[in-house]
């Protein structure tokens, strides 16, 4: 199975940006075991802004476009270190990508993308893609994590895309505010009435909400690839999504 794991800044850092060292380590080993398996991975990785906030202890995501670049130039050193060196630890190689909308806007520049993706996968490498957010400065066009994962997943044919974040899937109505909400195990069909179940944005460190979530699972699924949405506090959750156990809200592939 060709498997796209998303992962956010909330699933990978404590409040204060600092890595979850815990989690983290927790997620290699599972992906590891996934990849073990014979599943090929890809991840996409946030975080760097949220670590190299951390890092020069500043206490909350800045405002303007040059600290926020800064955060992500030191943060995205510091992510990659911790990846290497713990999926290292079980016999993996990881890659880095970092992308700009125009690498996916134009055709060329996207072609390439995807044949150095598929190389990687054949040489049984971990592409670890992320948005450049050292260049990047128009936030609209990609925007955040959640809708790469989904632009990946279509560009490569991934058969099941995994978002991981501090959410435990979509509900009925807010569970923070209403006793009465229910979790929606599966969608068939991204509705008007799907899209009204969405809240606002996400962590203070990351970009994210279950809006951005459902654009994604509509990119995704159009493009033929379910899509999970799920809590990342327990990696082993990705064990029971793999296996198709009702963990999440599962968005079902548009077969044509």
């Amino acid at each position: 199975m060709k498997i796209v794991i998303k992962l956010g800044t909330s699933t990978l850092a404590h409040q204060t940006g600092r890595l979850n060292i815990r989690r983290v380590e927790e997620l290699c080993k599972v992906i590891s075991d996934l990849k073990n398996a014979g599943n090929e991975i890809i991840m996409v990785s946030s975080g760097a802004i949220g670590m190299g906030v951390g890092k020069l202890s500043l206490g909350e995501k800045p405002a303007d476009i040059p600290t926020k670049q800064a955060a992500a130039a030191i943060g995205q050193c510091e992510l990659m270190y911790t990846y290497d060196k713990l999926f290292s630890e079980y016999n993996h190689t990881v890659a880095q990508i970092l992308l700009t909308d125009e690498d996916i806007a134009d055709s060329e520049r996207c072609n390439n993308f995807k044949n150095t993706l598929c190389r990687l996968l054949e040489l049984g490498a971990i592409p670890i893609i992320n948005e450049n957010d050292t260049i990047a400065t128009d936030e609209i066009v990609i925007g955040d994590n959640d809708t790469l994962g989904a632009i990946v997943s279509t560009t490569i044919g991934a058969d099941l895309l995994i978002i991981l974040s501090d959410i435990d899937g979509l509900f009925t109505a807010d569970p923070h505010t209403d006793k009465n909400a229910v979790m929606i195990h599966t969608v068939k069909d991204i509705t008007p009435e799907i899209e009204a179940m969405t809240g606002g944005a996400g962590t203070s460190l990351g970009t994210g909400g279950m809006v951005t979530k459902i654009k994604a699972a509509r990119i995704a699924t159009k493009g033929g690839t379910d899509t999970v949405i799920a809590n990342g506090k327990d990696p082993k959750i990705l064990y029971g999504i793999v296996k198709g156990e009702d963990k999440g809200t599962k968005f079902l592939a548009v077969r044509n």
